[in-house]
This record gives structure tokens, sequence and C-alpha cells, in this order.
């Protein structure tokens, strides 16, 4: 929630980074050479000391953040250049349902197997397999979609493809962005009894005799119990360049809030998308469960992922500004642009829409409706925790706009491009912000969320029909079955979500 004193100090020196990831502005991921392949496995050797790389980790995401793929031998991923998937898997929801609206009029029933194209500049170790890589990879090849009556690519339904795509189109529009996230998660000890779910605040190895009582915010103390974990976590995270730089206990029970550097959108993306799995298989090799779950408290703060952005132009400062000074969000001498205010106008008047993808799941609108600091309305402010849409104090140089809309349950991938298209429609259109603190309406459930983000056009134009039909038909079968659950929270959001979020 809160960025750490010296933390912001840092950031105030550090932003904006330069982007460093290339990204390729087309909808599928160009497939390397075998010679390009074998070129990165030496230098991925070499990088751990000679250890030869014998086997790579093919990760994909879905609309989830939970990593599907396959270890494939070095040998069959240099031959392929990646490694063969079953599309199913993509039409798949949560709880490996097959919606009847999805196979046939959205993916092939006859379960067609594509490639996962791995994009090189992930590739890195895999922390804990020694000789073991692991690279991040999108989907492509044909694939035959009845509602459309043509073949689609594997790749129109990739969320870090239609980041891609989104970050090509701010290319075009002469700006660049860079963006810093904040993920809050909690760790949980999960019991059962008579059918009923409860979760607890874990102690921090098996036997130790201290946890958490109530909640402990801010605690040096209480954080320190879990420094092994933490420790364990962040040097796994460095292994695969994850920039995380800090962590401290959050204002709810047993809830922690780790801190990144800012930097390129596609890289940020790709970096949250390893850390949830990273956090998830650290807290499970101490003995507890790290959880991103949007509300596992009903009586307490529930779990956001704020992202902070920043919009710079590209070839440098306007005429007339000091050559150091790029920020498309404020002039030189600190007022707001027009632009700013636009980027919000956007925000705020497609906000609806970008709840399915902030708000991805039933439980996340306990979130929303029971607020306890999070925001309830699509709303904006100067340097105010309790609205949507946050300009932070800073710099004219670092002046920037946190989303505090999306919850720990929501694709990194679908954030930025979400945030960052619809901002930079509202450039375009030149739309103006609502009342400082004024409220838009947000939906109040996820099937509204779904009507809203199928009917948007915008929504279409940015992320395609095929993604968006696809994310509609899977949010809407999951939210049937947890509602016909007779206790959705106990017998699914805490079953489910407390691991998979």
């Amino acid at each position: 929630m809160k960025w750490p004193f010296l933390l912001g100090h840092w950031l105030s020196k550090l932003w904006p980074m330069n982007a460093s990831t290339a990204f390729t502005p087309s909808s599928a991921l160009a497939a390397p050479d075998r010679d390009a392949v074998r070129a990165a496995l030496v230098q991925l050797s070499d990088a751990l000391g000679g250890v030869p790389v014998t086997a790579i980790e093919c990760g994909v995401g879905d609309f989830t953040s939970v990593a599907r793929g396959k270890s494939v031998g070095h040998q069959d991923f240099v031959g392929m250049a990646g490694c063969r998937f079953p599309s199913v898997v993509f039409g798949l929801t949560l709880t490996a349902g097959e919606p009847e609206t999805v196979f046939g009029p959205l993916l092939p029933a006859s379960y067609l197997d594509i490639s996962l194209v791995p994009d090189l500049a992930t590739l890195c170790p895999q922390p804990g397999r020694k000789g073991t890589g692991a690279v991040i990879c999108e989907p492509a090849g044909p694939l035959q979609a009845e509602r459309y009556g043509r073949t689609i690519c594997a790749s129109e339904l990739s969320p870090r493809a239609a980041l891609r795509r989104v970050l090509a189109r701010l290319e075009r529009a002469g700006l660049r962005a860079t963006v810093a996230p904040e993920l809050e998660l909690f760790l949980v000890d999960r019991r059962e009894q008579d059918s009923q779910v409860s979760l607890h605040a874990p102690a921090a190895r098996v036997g130790a005799p201290a946890r958490e009582r109530a909640c402990e915010a801010y605690s040096l103390e209480r954080t320190g119990h879990f420094a092994e974990y933490f420790d364990a976590l962040f040097a796994a995270c460095h292994l695969q360049g994850i920039p995380v730089c800090g962590h401290a206990h959050e204002a709810a029970y047993s809830q922690y809030e780790v801190n990144f550097m800012p930097g390129e959108p596609l890289a940020q993306a790709d970096a949250v998308f390893r850390f949830k799995r990273l956090a998830r298989q650290v807290a499970a090799q101490f003995g507890f469960l790290a959880t991103f779950a949007p509300k596992p408290f009903l009586d307490q703060p529930g779990t956001g992922m704020h992202w902070h952005f920043s919009l710079q132009h590209r070839e440098g400062a306007l005429a007339g500004e000091p050559k150091t000074h790029t920020n498309a969000f404020a002039h030189p001498d600190g007022r707001d642009r027009d632009t700013l205010g636009a980027f919000i106008g956007g925000l705020q008047r497609h906000a609806d829409a970008a709840m399915a993808f902030f708000a991805p799941h039933d439980m996340a609108f306990d979130r929303i409706r029971l607020s306890n600091a999070s925001p309830s309305s699509a709303s904006w402010g100067h340097d105010d925790r309790a609205v949507a849409f946050r300009i932070p104090q800073a710099s004219a140089q670092n002046r920037r706009i946190e989303n505090r809309l999306p919850g720990g349950d929501a694709n990194p991938y679908l954030i930025v491009a979400a945030t960052l298209g619809l901002g930079l429609a509202g450039i375009e259109q030149g739309l103006a912000p609502a009342g400082e603190s004024a409220g838009v309406a947000l939906p109040r459930t996820l099937p509204e969320a779904c009507d809203a983000l199928e009917a948007s056009a915008l929504m279409r134009e940015l992320f395609g029909d095929p993604l968006v039909d696809l994310f509609v038909a899977l949010k809407r079968h999951e939210s049937a079955e947890r509602n016909a659950a007779a206790d959705p929270r106990h017998h699914w959001d805490l079953v489910h979500l407390v691991e998979l979020a």
C-alpha cells in the first residue's frame, strides 16, 4: 500500500529507467532459429559456471497467473525451438472445466497441438534445479474458431502477446512507459473441519512456537520471524532477474508487501508472473502457503496488486523544455499536463470493462465491496490512497499514476495492457477526467464486469475478439460453478483461489 520512505527516495532517483527489453509488435512472437537457441543455452551455461543446461522449462501464462507448460530436454528444445503443447489447456477453467461455449466455437474440440515459442530474452536458471533453465513462451499456431469462420493464431489468446501489441501502439504514438508493481500477499496456514475451511497466520517454520494472533501492522519483529522465507524468496528472484527491492508487514493480519524497482512494462509483467509462482513454491517448502487470493479474510483489507505508470516522450523533451525532461504527465515546472488528466479519463471511461481483468474472480468483488482501503469506484486524486487512480507526490520528472484497482489474483499482462491501452485511448481522444475524488461507478459482481467487457468496443480493439470472448466464457463458467456450491466461499474460494489466484 505505502512506499517505504527509503524506497521512495531511491525511486525518485531511478525513475524513469531506460527500457532494455525489446518487444515484437506483431501478434505472434517470432520463433528463434536453432543457432540462436544454442547460443542462448551456451550463455546460460556460462552464467552457471559451466554447468551444462540439460533441461529447459517452457512456461506460458493463461488467464490466471499459473504457469502452464512442460520441461523438455536440451536436444528437443533446440530441435523444436521451443516445444509442442496441447491447445486444450487454453480453454480450461481454473478447476479444469471444459465449457461447451469454448470447445467448438472458440477452440477446436480435437485438442490440436500448438507451438510454445520461447522469448530467449527471458531464459534464466531454474531455482533449486541444477542444470535446468526456464523460459517464458507464447503460444503460436493455427486454430479453427467456428465463431469467427476463420483460422485464428494461438497468439491471439495470449495475454503476453496482447501486452506487446499495446506497447506497439504506445510506440507509434511516440511514447514509452515505465512501470513498477507493488504486490501484497498473505502467508497462511489452511485448516478444514466439518466442511469449513479456515485460514490462520502460520508459524515461520514447522515446530516454531510463535505465530501472529492479531494484525501486527508494519511489525519488524513479526517480519523477522519470516526472514528465512523472504531471504530464500529474494535469492530465487535475483537468480531469475526479478527486480524485488524491499518488503514489509502490511496493514492486515499476516499480510506482507513486496516492492519492485521500476522498469520496462513487458519485463515487469514477466517478473510478476514469475514472482507469484516463486512466492508460492518457497512458502510450501517452509510448511505454509503464500496466497494472492483477493479477500482471504473478510474482516481484513484484501490483496492488492498496485501498479505505478509513467509515460515518457520517446524522442526526448518537447520543444522549449530542458533536454533532460521527458515525462509526458508533467511540465518541467511541476504542473500536471493535460495528458495526465486524459490518461485518467480513459481509465475512468472504460473502468467497468477493465474490471473483469482487474478483479477476475467472484471473491475479488468482496475486496471491492468490503473495501478496507481498496477503492470501490473509479475515482482519482493527488496522493490519496482511497482512490482508484492515485497521483503520488513526486517531482515533475517522476510524475506517475498508481492504478490501485487490480487485486492480487489478476493477470499482470492484462493489467498493464489494459491500463496503458485505455490511458492511451484517453490521450488520443482528449478525454477529461471526472472531478477529483469523484467516483465513477464500477461493476459490483464478476458477471456484471464480464458483460461490460463483452460489450466494450475499445477492449475488443485492444485485445481482439478471440481473447475477450474466451476470457468471458471461462469466467462465466467459473462463476457459475463457484456459485452453485453450497457454501461458495468455503467450498470454492478457500479451496481453489488460496493456491491458484
